[in-house]
Parts: structure tokens; sequence; C-alpha cells
């Protein structure tokens, strides 16, 4: 299991927007985007690298939580 920080989430459109940019990385299996702590949790075996540049080209940076 990932955790990525995400920044500049509002809004549920912004959530959408992260959870399918998330989707469409292989190897998630499951995404949970909570807007409240501006935080993903990515189940399965996707590369970070992947994830992290999928959910920048959405237009909200993102880092690994440590």
């Amino acid at each position: 299991m990932l955790h990525l920080k995400v920044e500049k989430m509002s809004c549920g459109h912004c959530v959408q927007a992260v959870t399918k940019a998330v989707e469409n990385v292989t190897g998630v299996e499951k995404a949970d985007v909570d807007l409240a702590k501006g935080e993903v949790t990515i189940t399965g075996n996707a590369d970070i690298a992947a994830l992290i540049a999928a959910i920048d080209d959405a237009g909200f940076p993102a880092r690994e939580l440590a």
C-alpha cells in the first residue's frame, strides 16, 4: 500500500480527477482519495514515480508520504 500527499485539491471534482489519474496507472488495484487530509492511498503494485507523474499531470503536485 502506498500513501501520497496531494496538494491543491479543494473539491469533489479534484478528487475525481486524482482518482481517475491514479486508476489509469498500470498496477493500481484501488485508490482512495481523502480530500480533507489531501492524501491518496493506493493498493496494488504500481510504480511510485508513475503515480506521482500521473497526479502531477492532472494538475495536482504529489509526493510520497514517509
